[in-house]
């Protein structure tokens, strides 16, 4: 398990963002109504929300989380999170983090006594979870660490931990098989994967795991399917949505350029000129 720390976002005595992590048990608060931010979880998680509310944009559906539910997060799963202040109350959340060796401590103990191997594996997608007497007790003992100065033990957390997994055990079977499933994630097809979110910020180590390879492997297979480093792929295919968006769809700089993931709009118009040799302003003209 991680060792007992906290994280303050914004400095001062009032700041608008604090999360404290004791042991893979993260509290967050937003005391303002924040951007979105983009979320790349390795690990299965569950989120509560205690108060306020939270919106979770999968780039197909929204779904919104209000005061009081939780929802199951898959791992390895792109999500851009909205968390707000809503009824006057400020957003106050409690996320479970649980890692590979933790689910693998908790099957050599519930493996002798249960088998779920013929039990099928839940799709991987975001899931709100039904309100359960299990999920309700788990949350409401845990609300007095919103406190920082109350800071619980980590066999404490270690506890609700596995509280939180059994609760979810009990909500559906195919948790279990999905859950513990421990073998090693198959190869993807490396431009089919970048075609599919090419709008977001990997470094070389995440494009290996989301992709089922080592790094080593990754580069190696990577040179099979292109003469372009990695990165320089990810421009590329960047400008050339950007440009398509512009010219057919008479779309706007300001609009396009944070859509295809571009942070700033001048190193945006800077490589745009580069690859095309014209200015991004220039494409409603032709």
């Amino acid at each position: 398990m991680g060792n007992d720390s906290s994280k303050q976002s914004a400095g001062g005595s009032n700041p608008m963002h604090m999360i404290f992590n004791y042991n893979d048990v993260f509290f967050s608060f937003f005391y303002d109504d924040a951007d979105g931010c983009t979320h790349r979880s390795r690990e299965y998680a569950l989120n509560y929300v205690y108060s306020g509310e939270m919106l979770l944009d999968n780039g197909r559906e929204q779904i919104h989380v209000g005061k009081g539910e939780c929802v199951f997060i898959p791992r390895d799963h792109h999500l851009t999170l909205y968390k707000k202040a809503c009824g006057g109350e400020r957003y106050c959340g409690i996320f479970l983090m649980f890692t590979r060796t933790f689910l693998r401590e908790m099957y050599q103990r519930i493996a002798p006594r249960k088998t779920f191997s013929h039990v099928s594996k839940l799709e991987p997608e975001v899931r709100k979870l039904p309100r359960t007497a299990e999920l309700e007790s788990l949350f409401t003992s845990m609300t007095p660490y919103f406190d920082p100065q109350v800071k619980p033990r980590p066999d404490l957390m270690e506890l609700k931990l596995q509280e939180g997994l059994l609760a979810l055990l009990h909500i559906d079977e195919r948790f279990a098989s999905t859950l513990f499933d421990f073998s090693e994630p198959w190869k993807i097809d490396i431009l089919d994967f970048l075609n599919k979110n090419y709008m977001y910020e990997f470094s070389l180590e995440e494009l290996a795991h989301y992709t089922g390879r080592s790094l080593a492997t990754f580069k190696r297979d990577f040179k099979k399917v292109s003469s372009l480093t990695p990165e320089k792929w990810l421009i590329r295919k960047r400008l050339e949505v950007a440009y398509s968006l512009m010219q057919e769809g008479g779309r706007k700089i300001a609009d396009v350029y944070t859509q295809v993931g571009f942070k700033n709009q001048s190193h945006f118009s800077s490589a745009f000129k580069r690859q095309y040799g014209i200015a991004p302003t220039a494409v409603h003209a032709l």
